[in-house]
């Protein structure tokens, strides 16, 4: 989800740079709700990549899968970006039938996969990933640009234009405003902070009327959620849709998450963001928005509850809450 987040400025700067364009976006079915947001995407098309893969013994799934080439081979495109970077992705790109434009060898994620585009650019890698694609963007489109609309540098880029249309708020009856979210659960255990630290941080939330909103996204992470929830008098939603809780994240005064897809939903939303990162170094997928944002830790560098009150304070204070 965080690399859907992260290309969405691509989008924006591609219809600035060329108003007349037409474009879709390839993406897993369970994050089409993102680029479904975005003003200037005209068509999203799923492809289940996840599920194929584990059926690729069985006929039906190469059916779907020829179907879905003759779909975007029937768009006519005249230029495919891989933004992602791996091989899957540079593959699916290639069954498009178009020039593919990627990253080079010493830019992406996957060398081998730079061998299957038409057009290789290096981009810096240590450049945040929202910037990293942008520049990809800009570069692909070189050769239809004129010479004043060309950009060479991430200098010259404008701030990043996320392209979320209005989003609707989320309604519950037992949601009160206003509110905070919290987003303690991540991928992988090394990327948590600890529940203790939650806890505490609804109670600070909550002592300043901001209802403690805990999210979660399978069984495992709802009993995470209910038991800090519990700790702090917060509120658990049921089990929410992509695109409901980005009606959820929307609405919230603020927001403190881990380094995961949902925390860069809320940046790109607009909202006071705090990222937590123990496992990753924010420098490359730090919080970025249009709203006020901090991004603390790193590989290996949890931060301390002290550190997270006195970001989650400044970040409010810079959205004019108490």
């Amino acid at each position: 989800m965080g690399d859907v987040v992260h290309a969405l400025p691509m989008a924006s700067d591609l219809r600035r740079l060329c108003p007349d364009a037409q474009i879709d976006w390839l993406v897993e079915p369970a994050f089409a709700a993102l680029p479904w947001l975005h003003r200037d995407v005209s068509q999203v098309h799923g492809l289940p990549w996840r599920k194929w893969r584990r059926n690729l013994h069985r006929r039906d799934t190469w059916r779907a899968m020829g179907a879905l080439v003759d779909v975007l081979r029937e768009r006519r495109f005249d230029l495919v970006i891989d933004a992602q970077g791996l091989l899957k992705s540079a593959w699916w790109a290639r069954r498009v039938g178009a020039p593919v434009a990627g990253y080079d060898r010493n830019s992406i994620r996957e060398p081998v996969a730079s061998l299957l585009y038409t057009q290789r650019h290096e981009v810096a890698y240590t450049l945040h990933a929202v910037t990293r694609c942008r520049l990809l963007a800009a570069a692909a489109l070189q050769p239809h640009l004129s010479p004043a609309a060309q950009v060479s540098s991430a200098v010259q880029l404008p701030a990043p234009d996320f392209g979320l249309q209005q989003v609707q708020h989320f309604e519950h009856a037992a949601l009160r405003r206003p509110y905070a979210v919290l987003i303690p659960n991540a991928s992988r255990p090394e990327k948590h902070w600890p529940q203790a630290h939650w806890q505490a941080l609804g109670q600070r939330l909550q002592a300043q009327g901001l209802q403690p909103v805990v999210l979660w996204g399978s069984h495992d992470e709802q009993a995470m959620a209910q038991h800090i929830a519990q700790g702090c008098q917060g509120w658990v939603p049921p089990f929410l849709t992509v695109q409901q809780a980005a009606q959820l994240l929307a609405g919230a005064h603020l927001v403190v998450g881990l380094d995961t897809g949902f925390a860069h939903v809320a940046a790109a939303l607009g909202r006071p963001v705090v990222g937590i990162y123990c496992d990753h170094e924010p420098g490359l997928t730090g919080i970025t928005g249009n709203g006020p944002g901090a991004s603390l830790g790193g590989k290996g560098q949890r931060p301390g509850f002290d550190e997270v009150l006195a970001a989650v304070q400044k970040v409010a204070q810079a959205a004019g809450l108490p």
